[in-house]
């Protein structure tokens, strides 16, 4: 199984400031700021999903290369 990847980590984080800047923006009556940060906010979680697409093919990839390790050792003996 693959770890955590960077591109779901920056992908948190963009949501993170994201939230904050609209949030502040819903406070201080600023529509760019709120519209910057909902921009953003969508912005990271297309990043964490593509990051996690890329963990599930590196998960599916090692089990198929399991497999066949597995397969081969089954030949040898």
């Amino acid at each position: 199984m693959a770890i955590f990847n960077n591109d779901e980590a920056e992908g948190k984080w963009e949501q993170t400031k994201g939230t904050v800047k609209d949030k502040f923006g819903e406070l201080t009556g600023n529509e760019r700021l709120e519209a910057e940060g909902e921009a953003q906010n969508a912005g990271g979680e297309a990043q964490e999903s593509w990051g996690k697409f890329k963990r599930g093919v590196s998960d599916a990839v090692d089990s198929v290369g399991e497999a066949i390790s597995d397969a081969g050792k089954r030949v040898n003996d």
